[in-house]
């Protein structure tokens, strides 16, 4: 087999399907500070995401959200930085060392009034030669919507008499901000945030959290465009390792594959570091070393998902690295797969959150105990010992309130079965760890499962495994 590194040397050859998506906004109301993507948010769609907080708030309230800190790699690099969740869900900035104010009424200020504050970065040409544009305050108005912003130096300065409020709410303080670039950064505006309100009774750091979760637990049309846009990237890199896949590769051969797909096809990030587990590595869930030597016999177990314009897919395929899967491993996977279909009929409006999970677990339950490999109903938990859906949206676990699921929910499906080596079952069965995940948008007509791109019967997988791959 040649080596995986002339993948990169040959990629001018390779094609993959580009997902289209199916909104168009009107060109003044894409964000102009990225000039490569003509199907970003709007700033309409924060603006709204603002209104709808403001409505949960009550009188004589202010919410204040900061942006996340700069995570530091080592000595004096950094992880590329990635914006709070809620923060970007509430202002469309994806700038570090700012902080939104969110007033439930509009306020009197000496020279101003408004509902609503973002401090962030002022643009400045010496820094952005190193990191890149930076928006301002100015195109925090233009772009962003918002009709007052200040450099976040001001906020020091600021007196915005925050004990005078019934509720300030705020999200539970990050232990891990670090003091970087000064009077600005984020370490500052937490500190002064925090002198601000000393001693003050009316801080609230837990409904905040549940204000967010119940607003990002529906998904808005605009948010569904770029999930499947997302989700159909992964589909399609799963597709591809299901065409390449081949004894004597490395794990972190298949993530080359999954991840090379999310980059072609528009990708900024693996949306969670990839889970690419074969043999024995099969059985542990949240496996990413990504390391061990694939054998014929092996199956590989690819949890995966692209992330697009903040939004992430997660999506599971478990595949026989010889193409081919054994008896044994047939009756999990359709034991597996049968509950998962299950699950997903479940995701119906009105339903429990947690029906899916009751739906999978009795069949997984009713098959092992048929199988012989468990004895007793509770046993279950030794071999599937997670739950069997989450919210996906802006996190890979969206956060949600897990209430009858309603119309616009977006959540995942994955119930497995894992036996690992030593486990008080028949050794046929040791090292088979199987996995289906697929991510279902609940909708007044049934479930829509967007990832069905992605093969997931055993006759399928195995038919796409003798095609011919673009990787050589």
């Amino acid at each position: 087999m040649k080596s995986f590194i002339l993948l990169f040397i040959l990629t001018p050859v390779l094609s993959f399907c580009q997902v289209e998506t199916h909104i168009h906004f009107p060109t003044d109301s894409i964000p102009q500070h990225n000039l490569y993507d003509n199907d970003l948010l709007p700033a309409e769609f924060f603006k709204q995401n603002r209104e709808k907080l403001r409505q949960l708030l009550p009188n004589n309230s202010v919410a204040i959200l900061f942006a996340n800190p700069v995570q530091n790699r080592s000595n004096d690099i950094d992880f590329e930085y990635h914006q709070d969740p809620n923060f970007y869900y509430l202002t469309g900035l994806t700038e570090p060392h700012a902080l939104v104010m969110i007033f439930k009424e509009k306020q009197q200020f000496n020279e101003f009034t408004s509902d609503e504050i973002l401090f962030l970065q002022e643009k400045d040409e010496k820094n952005e030669m190193w990191t890149g544009k930076r928006l301002g305050t100015t195109g925090a108005k233009n772009e962003l919507g918002f009709l007052t912003s200040f450099e976040n130096t001001s906020f020091i300065e600021f007196d915005d008499k925050l004990k005078k409020f019934e509720h300030v709410f705020i999200l539970k303080k990050r232990e891990d901000i670090a003091n970087t670039t000064g009077k600005g950064d984020l370490y500052n505006l937490v500190k002064s945030f925090e002198l601000k309100t000393l001693n003050a009774t009316n801080i609230d750091d837990d409904e905040l959290a549940y204000f967010m979760a119940k607003l990002r637990q529906i998904k808005a049309p605009e948010e569904i465009v770029l999930m499947r846009k997302a989700i159909g990237m992964t589909c399609d890199a799963q597709i591809e390792l299901m065409k390449a896949l081949k004894p004597e590769m490395k794990e972190y051969e298949s993530e080359a594959i999954i991840e090379y797909v999310f980059k072609k096809n528009g990708a900024e990030y693996p949306g969670f570091p990839s889970i690419l587990g074969g043999g024995e590595n099969s059985c542990v869930i949240h496996y990413t070393s990504n390391r061990k030597k694939l054998n014929g016999k092996d199956l590989l177990v690819s949890d995966v998902g692209a992330e697009y314009h903040g939004y992430t897919a997660d999506v599971t395929r478990t595949i026989p690295v010889d193409g081919v899967f054994s008896e044994e491993e047939k009756t999990i996977y359709n034991l597996v797969l049968k509950a998962q279909q299950a699950g997903i009929d479940s995701c119906k409006v009105g339903n429990k959150f947690w029906e899916p999970h009751n739906a999978a677990t009795k069949i997984i339950t009713d098959g092992l105990i048929e199988l012989g490999i468990i004895e007793k109903r509770w046993h279950v938990r030794k071999y599937f010992m997670h739950g069997t859906s989450h919210y996906l949206g802006l996190d890979v676990h969206d956060p949600g309130l897990h209430e009858p699921l309603q119309a616009g929910n977006v959540i995942t499906v994955e119930p497995g079965i894992y036996i690992p080596e030593g486990s008080d079952c028949d050794p046929k069965w040791w090292n088979i760890g199987i996995r289906i995940e697929d991510d279902i948008l609940i909708t007044k007509n049934g479930p829509e499962n967007l990832s069905d791109k992605a093969p997931r019967t055993i006759e399928a997988i195995e038919e796409l495994m003798k095609e011919e791959s673009s990787f050589k």
